[in-house]
């Protein structure tokens, strides 16, 4: 057991004490032996756990949530600490300077009254400390780990700020025709890689037209998959409450079911409302 005060409140501090002690001679053998590596992918389960609680609006659980991804950081920078890289501290330094200096209209004595100004000056200052000459840098600094239609979407709204964009709304929705044209005849003639290539390109049509549209491409293909589960769910019901199996079913049979759950659901939403 290692030395420690048990206290009824706790801070930064503390939380920095107890990942040195959980890592340190006595601590825990799991946590000593965790690398970069071997959590990263626990950073990103903690991230889309904030996430749920947010879309939740659930206070409690955003708190929580909230102190098990400062875990994470603090988890990372110890790790780095140890091998005599970086601090806490000198995270926390490095993220205040760059706040100070991408916010000169509050800290310094730009002027800056709307939000597109600032996000005009936000990009200058970024691309002058990222040592980004050109566009195309900005578009290629979009980290490649990012969800594909998030990343899609911001590498989108990136070569819009150089011009490179549609004219509106209704040329964004025209390409995705357009695409789907294109992905047809790939399928006609056959070839794997023609066929892949042209469903990417129609994809990111359709995150570009999201953009236009003011509409989040993650967020809805995420409401689209939880609306699928639900019809999904109802569908299933409704084929076991007649005592079949719904794998025994042609296509065009659950078809018929699958209109009575979306009927289900477009009447209890009227309900609802």
């Amino acid at each position: 057991m290692v030395d420690y005060q048990l206290k009824e409140r706790y801070n930064i501090d503390d939380l920095l004490d107890i990942m040195r002690l959980l890592r340190g001679e006595g601590g825990c053998p799991w946590d000593r032996e965790q690398t970069h590596k071997s959590i990263k992918s626990d950073f990103i389960e903690e991230t889309c756990e904030v996430i749920e609680a947010i879309d939740l609006e659930d206070t409690d659980l955003l708190r929580e949530e909230l102190g098990d991804v400062l875990l994470q950081v603090v988890f990372h920078c110890r790790i780095e600490e140890e091998a005599e890289h970086f601090r806490f501290d000198d995270v926390c330094d490095e993220v205040c300077k760059k706040l100070i200096i991408r916010h000169p209209h509050v800290f310094g004595d730009i002027t800056a009254d709307t939000t597109d100004q600032v996000l005009k000056n936000w990009d200058a200052i970024k691309m002058e400390t990222k040592g980004q000459e050109t566009y195309a840098d900005t578009l290629n600094s979009v980290a490649k780990s990012l969800p594909a239609l998030m990343r899609a979407q911001k590498v989108g709204k990136r070569a819009m700020r150089a011009g490179m964009d549609f004219r509106c709304a209704e040329d964004a929705i025209a390409c995705i025709s357009n695409e789907k044209a294109e992905l047809d005849a790939a399928v006609a003639g056959g070839n794997k890689a023609d066929i892949e290539e042209e469903l990417g390109d129609l994809l990111f049509s359709c995150v570009n037209a999201a953009r236009h549209l003011g509409v989040d491409a993650e967020l809805a293909l995420k409401s689209a998959t939880e609306k699928f589960i639900s019809r999904f769910t109802i569908t299933e019901n409704l084929v076991r409450d007649e005592g079949i199996d719904m794998k025994s079913l042609p296509i065009e049979q659950l078809d018929l079911y699958w209109d009575k759950a979306k009927n289900i659901i477009k009447t209890e939403d009227k309900n609802n409302d």
